[in-house]
Parts: structure tokens; sequence; C-alpha cells
């Protein structure tokens, strides 16, 4: 019978030796093929305390976002450390090919990318927000992880950790150019979701509660969306040049210049009708988005 708790992977070593796979050329980083992987009945949840790149290809369908997509392509994932990897419904597909790449955060230790991989968002990427990848991305992805697995089995010395680094930054980086890419392609979905937080967000404006509601946070948008809130930043930044954060402030303002144009109402009634529990805060937040205070935007129109 299968636990609900997540089986925790703390090293390359216990990993390797979960999957039977003999004692592992590298301590801190290493590189398992898809086809080596052993589904154990009785694990349906695996929580990493490594950073986790995998590729792979072979299924017959995904879920991606709110849509189904067929792909012959290869599909790349990333998780960071504590996040949990659970199995798919029907087990592992026996028609799946590709590898998973492990890092342990020590092995990052003192380098520039111990800071740097934080900054790559897709780390917090949920999983159907993958990386789709074009034969001539795959192969440029593959290249690099190979040379990373020929340097690991290497004979270990003093250049082989600012090598493997170097090359870790390069595949991260590329990554990065590749998911930019896949949101200006896919724009049916890309342009679907803009639309939803759009009409979301001036609905939300529009009602009567929103003191007791408060102001939409990104976590409450991107949960009705089904996305995560990483995904859906770096989407709307892509697309509009602002994050789900500036969209909100935005649509707020838009909201606030149309009471202090078309109403009698005080600047602090304003702020209670837009969900501010402090009018001070509202006029702060308008202040440094317009360059004017709620009464200055006021008075240029009258």
């Amino acid at each position: 019978m299968a636990t609900s708790k997540p089986y925790r992977i703390e090293s390359i070593t216990q990993l390797h030796r979960m999957m039977g796979l003999g004692k592992p050329h590298h301590p801190l980083i290493g590189i398992i093929d898809l086809k080596d992987l052993k589904a154990d009945p009785d694990v349906n949840a695996v929580m990493f305390d490594l950073y986790v790149v995998s590729l792979k290809r072979g299924c017959d369908k995904l879920h991606y976002g709110q849509q189904k997509y067929d792909f012959d392509e290869g599909l790349m994932a990333f998780m960071a450390p504590g996040q949990i990897l659970r199995g798919e419904e029907n087990g592992v597909p026996h028609t799946l090919e590709g590898w998973m790449l492990f890092i342990h955060p020590d092995f990052l230790w003192n380098t520039s990318l111990a800071r740097k991989i934080k900054q790559y968002d897709y780390f917090g990427y949920s999983a159907h927000e993958a990386l789709f990848l074009s034969d001539k991305e795959e192969t440029i992805i593959n290249g690099i992880v190979d040379t990373i697995r020929h340097e690991y089995r290497a004979n270990i010395d003093k250049f082989s950790q600012d090598v493997i680094v170097a090359h870790l930054e390069v595949l991260f980086t590329y990554a990065q150019r590749f998911y930019e890419r896949q949101f200006i392609t896919r724009k049916i979905t890309s342009s679907k979701l803009l639309e939803r937080v759009d009409d979301m967000l001036t609905d939300y404006f529009n009602e009567d509660d929103l003191l007791s509601r408060g102001l939409p946070t990104v976590q409450h948008i991107a949960e009705t969306l089904n996305v995560s809130t990483k995904y859906l930043s770096s989407l709307l930044k892509q697309l509009t040049g602002q994050t789900t954060q500036q969209l909100i402030h935005e649509k707020l303002i838009d909201k606030a210049k149309e009471k202090l144009s078309t109403t009698e109402m005080s600047v602090s009634e304003i702020a209670y009708d837009l969900g501010f529990e402090h009018s001070q805060s509202f006029s702060k937040l308008f202040k440094a988005k317009t360059n004017q205070s709620p009464l200055e935007f006021r008075a240029s129109f009258n």
C-alpha cells in the first residue's frame, strides 16, 4: 500500500542506493537515465533536498495549464530543494526516455551560482508549467549535460567544480532563453491567461466589498488561474513588461483615478472603498505611481 507521506531523498548516495544504481561517481552531483528508474509501488511522492533538472520524452499527452498537448519533443522541468515530486497515476511509462540531473546545494557552496540559482524563477514553477523544447533546443541542452556527465565521471581535480558550475550556468541561461521563447510562441495560451488576469482584476475592483475582502494578492490570482505565482509573474513580465503585482497596482490606480475624477468621495472614502485599511497607504502608493497626490490629481481635472 502506497504511503501518503513523501519519501525524503537527502543525498546523491541515498538516491543511487534507492534506485539500486551502485556508488555514484560524485557525492554531490549526478545524472540518472530515466530508463534506469525503478518505480517503488510503496512510494508515490518523493521530496528531494537537491536541485533537480529533468528532460523527458515519451508520454502520449500532458496537461499544460488548461490545455492538453501531444509532445514528441523534449520536456524540461526544474525543482528546488524541498519540493515534492509525485508519481503519475498509471506509473512510469515504459517508453519514457531522458535524464534527471541532481545537484546537492553543497556542491554550489562558495560559487557565484549559489546566489544566482535563486534568481531562476523556473525552479518555482509547477509541474504543468514545464519547458517544451524544439529538436534544436534539445540538442543544445543534451550537449551541455553530456559535458557535465563526462566531467564529473572523470578524475576529480581542483578544476572540476569550476568547470561543472560554469556548464550549469550555461544550462540555466539557455533554459531562461527557451522559457522566454515559449511565452512568445505559445501565444494563444499566454494571451488567454493575460485576458483572464485583466478580466479578473477589473471584476475584483468593481465589487462593493473590497474593504472586507482586502486588496487582491498575487497568490489569489495565481491559484484562481491554476498556475504558480512565479510562472504567472514571469509570463506577464514577458508579455507586458510588468509583474503580477505591478498589474494589480495599475488596475488599482486606474480605478482610483476614475473615482477621483467622477465622484465627490473623499480620499479616505476612496481608499477604504478600494480595500485599504489606512488612507495614508493608498495616498503613498498613488503618489509613487503617478507622481501626484490624490488631491493633486483631482485638482488637475477640475
